[in-house]
């Protein structure tokens, strides 16, 4: 095998912490932004990086990460016990021997952190001349317990420190560490072995890698990023912040994309969400994953719509509910209170009240009355429901699948369709209208009269 370029990259991504203030059985990772897991949304920001080896270094609830991770080529570390980050680092030698360049240090649980802000940290370190270690430091509104990063104005980092181990002078800085940084895969592990646990929690900390580097001439810089990128997942009430986070940047991006949001902050996106331009979106809309939309879509307010293909034009809702499977063809519409699962509308195919459609192929044009379901389940197995082009299906029909109504044909309101239909016919189900003149009335008098002699 050729050996690496020294610009190589490696990725080591830290993973093994137990989580408890998210007081969940699932690893605090795993726990979705945007319908996404908090440690996917990292990994595809680092694939823009096209890195070498990617690490993930696990502990606690390890079969969770293992499996969330099986197929790829992500190699796995274990840190056990848990030591501190130092310690999780240096778990990931194995994986890395071998490795010549730039290895980028990440956190799972900050999850929001951009490709373009790990790309300064590898490029810094990568330039020739560049320092041995660059770490990413920002400014949040309330530095609290953050390390904090004493540096030079061109910055070169003097020291930086623990908030446990901090003076009161030191607390003064603003300047906080991430715990995110590019370091020289050379030099990592020989510092990484020379950090010692004599601080307040008898840890071994990774950011003290930097006093070791200075030690033996090697300088270090600090990079200034995004306090929203590099927010941290700890409890639910940060998982909260960090959706949030996540929302407000999808909206910016989907309304910089052309498409109109009449309220942004009541529209939630998945991190996949497609919408084409000139649509618009109302208010108090959800995405789940899997939606992607043509040019030109109305979406009405308090529609849900997920795993879904929308073709330009199509009105959807209000109070629309599309599931997975769904596909609707150009102009098609779905009105208030309807319900799709698997469902293929043709072109101008309408379904405009108080329906569901499910395990269904509705033809261009066909128009369906309110009231309509498919009856797709017998309670042991599902069914598909055919509907021609131009069909026309009266309100309050039921479709007993499986089952066709041919191109054209028209279905009576009020009809249980249990047998195919033909193109271009009528088909009526209900029961023959009867009528007796008078009976309404004979019936209240007889009725009044028997409540009288009580």
């Amino acid at each position: 095998m050729n050996a690496p370029t020294p610009k190589a990259l490696a990725a080591v991504i830290l993973a093994a912490g137990k989580g408890t203030r998210m007081r969940s059985d699932t690893h605090k990772v795993l726990h979705p932004i945007g319908g996404r897991p908090m440690l996917m949304h990292l990994m595809s920001s680092l694939e823009a990086l096209a890195p070498e080896r990617r690490v993930v270094v696990v502990g606690d609830k390890a079969e969770q990460l293992r499996a969330a991770l099986s197929g790829t080529d992500v190699r796995l570390a274990v840190q056990d016990p848990q030591l501190g980050t130092g310690h999780a680092v240096l778990q990931a030698a194995d994986a890395l021997d071998g490795f010549a360049g730039t290895v980028l240090i990440l956190f799972g649980d900050v999850p929001l952190l951009s490709a373009e802000s790990m790309g300064r940290l590898v490029d810094a370190v990568a330039k020739d001349n560049g320092p041995a270690i660059a770490v990413l430091g920002f400014r949040p509104p309330q530095p609290g317990a953050y390390g904090r990063i004493i540096a030079q104005a061109d910055g070169t980092i003097d020291r930086m420190v623990e908030a446990k181990d901090a003076t009161p002078e030191d607390l003064a800085v603003t300047l906080c560490n991430s715990g995110l940084m590019a370091v020289r895969g050379e030099l990592l592990f020989p510092l990484l072995r020379g950090i010692g646990n004599a601080n307040a929690a008898s840890e071994y900390y990774l950011p003290d890698i930097v006093m070791l580097a200075a030690d033996a001439g090697h300088r270090s810089i600090v990079l200034e990023g995004s306090a929203d990128e590099v927010i941290g997942v700890n409890s639910r009430a940060e998982l909260a912040e960090a959706e949030a986070l996540f929302q407000a940047r999808r909206r910016s991006e989907v309304m910089a994309s052309g498409v109109t949001l009449v309220a942004p902050e009541t529209v939630f996106f998945a991190h996949d969400t497609q919408i084409g331009r000139d649509s618009i979106v109302e208010p108090f809309v959800m995405f789940g994953s899997g939606v992607r939309t043509g040019d030109g879509v109305t979406i009405r307010a308090h529609s849900h719509i997920e795993g879904a293909e929308i073709g330009a034009g199509a009105d959807i809702g209000p109070f629309a509910r599309l599931r997975p499977g769904t596909i609707l063809g150009e102009k098609a519409k779905i009105g208030n209170f309807v319900e799709t699962k698997k469902a293929v509308f043709g072109p101008g195919a309408k379904a405009n009240h108080l329906s569901y459609l499910g395990d269904a192929e509705i033809g261009a044009g066909a128009n369906i009355g309110a009231g309509t379901i498919t009856c797709n389940y017998d309670g042991f197995q599902k069914a598909r429901t055919v509907i021609g082009n131009g069909a026309f299906i009266g309100s309050n029909s039921a479709l007993v699948a499986p089952v066709a109504i041919g191109d054209g044909a028209i279905v009576g309101a009020g009809s249980t369709v249990t047998r195919d239909v033909e193109a271009d016919a009528l088909c009526l189900t209900r029961a023959e209208q009867i009528e007796r003149p008078g009976w309404a009335a004979r019936f209240r008098s007889a009725m009044t009269a028997r409540k009288d002699k009580r």
